[in-house]
């Protein structure tokens, strides 16, 4: 093998470890945060009623603080009873026909 060619491999083997580093100083920390994220219990969990167009659907949401979990309860029901975007935003702006908040168990 020529002193070129052994050079030009040693080069590529240095450039992939490189590559696989950079790869792994990127990812890890993704991966980290989305483990972390879904592991976490939210301290209050609402559950919230929506009535829309004769239908009505129930869905329960947690998070960290009430507004949050009720918002997201809101917006999971609004998107199994509507469709399109026009739709989804009436429903979301319309009030809750229950609601009901209660730490999570």
């Amino acid at each position: 093998m020529s002193v070129t060619r052994r050079h030009k491999t040693t080069m590529a083997r240095a450039r992939s470890w490189r590559n696989l580093a950079a790869t792994l100083a990127v990812l890890l920390p993704v991966v980290a945060f989305v483990v972390y994220s879904s592991l976490q219990v939210g301290a209050v969990e609402c559950e919230a009623c929506m009535d829309f167009e004769g239908r009505r659907i129930c869905r329960t949401a947690s998070a960290a603080g009430r507004e949050e979990a009720l918002r997201a309860a809101v917006d999971n029901a609004c998107a199994l009873l509507t469709s399109g975007m026009t739709n989804t935003i009436r429903c979301e702006r319309g009030e809750p026909a229950r609601t009901e908040c209660r730490a999570p168990r």
